[in-house]
């Protein structure tokens, strides 16, 4: 028996979001907890999963916060290390009128950026089902050697290894330094979650299917690829299959901030129910279908972490497929 269902690493820090204007006409900015591996496991416990996370915050305000929301929706936060010198990292994220979004962050440093490779929890890795991961972890030496002692044990240890981009250019020094790392995370995961601008700019592929083919070619240990199509709902390459199933449009979507993350977030739902060997066509279309739903909901949230949406809510939306 496994300790845990899915343990997540990388970063934790506030979204600053828009809601509205003062009176003297200034924008008014909500500090939302925030960082997608922490919003996916925050989707797996509305689920009923059991999570934990690994990162690092600032010993201040914005840091004890965190934690607080993290023990607030159940995530196991004793892995959760508080920095004495460096900052909680910040992100302000403006909305555009079509819900989609740009980020600028705080972060030169910024406390998640500083987890050591000594401050991963070997034992917790070892005791779960799933482990999840992006490349937010992944933009700084320090930071980025703590990933991967995490992978590897991991791998080691049989886990299932799930890997979420989550490309963030403003953070990178070169597309090309991000590439690199996006390339050696596709090394070790079993699971690949990637949105369909990040595949085409990783593979130079504009077909998504000439795009996974890409990547089915150079890392052959990769089981699902999913392939998140925004409006267009979403796409799972598993064995020779290709299912793709249509989005769930809202007429009253707020902002996109944390849809993917719910999204992989109910997707690891379902594998850790079902496992990776015999996933059928009907399964992966109910999966798809659940996830697409859940990604819907959140939309029409603002932030994601503390607000993720019930099971009911989503099969309630999902019928009307």
């Amino acid at each position: 028996m496994k300790q845990y269902d899915v343990v997540a690493l990388g970063e934790l820090l506030i979204d600053f979001t828009g809601n509205g204007t003062s009176t003297q006409g200034n924008p008014i900015f909500e500090a939302n907890p925030g960082g997608a591996p922490c919003n996916v496991l925050a989707m797996l416990q509305r689920l009923g999963d059991k999570t934990a996370f690994i990162g690092k915050v600032g010993n201040d305000f914005f840091g004890r916060q965190l934690k607080d929301a993290l023990e607030e929706v159940g995530i196991d936060a004793s892995a959760l290390k508080m920095d004495d010198e460096v900052h909680t990292t910040l992100a302000l994220v403006q909305t555009f009128a079509d819900g989609d979004r740009d980020f600028s962050f705080y972060r030169n440093p910024g406390a998640d950026m500083m987890l050591t490779a000594d401050e991963v929890p070997e034992d917790m890795i070892r005791s779960t089902g799933i482990f999840h991961f992006g490349t937010l972890s992944m933009t700084h030496e320090g930071v980025r050697e703590a990933t991967m002692k995490a992978l590897r044990i991991a791998k080691e240890a049989k886990v299932t290894i799930s890997f979420d981009p989550n490309l963030r250019p403003p953070l990178w020094k070169s597309l090309d330094d991000a590439r690199v790392q996006v390339l050696a995370g596709m090394e070790y995961c079993d699971v690949l979650k990637i949105s369909d601008n990040e595949i085409q700019w990783l593979t130079g592929e504009v077909n998504f299917d000439a795009g996974v083919a890409w990547i089915k070619e150079r890392f052959p240990n990769i089981t699902l690829i999913l392939v998140s199509l925004g409006r267009d709902g979403s796409r799972a390459y598993y064995k020779d299959q290709i299912i793709e199933v249509p989005a769930f449009i809202q007429e009253n979507t707020i902002e996109t901030t944390g849809a993917g993350d719910t999204f992989c977030g109910s997707v690891l739902h379902y594998v850790g129910a079902h496992g990776l060997e015999n996933l059928t066509v009907e399964g992966i279309r109910e999966m798809l279908t659940f996830a697409n739903a859940a990604a819907s909901l959140i939309t029409t949230r603002k932030g994601a972490l503390r607000v993720m949406p019930t099971r009911e809510e989503v099969e309630q939306l999902a019928k009307q497929a």
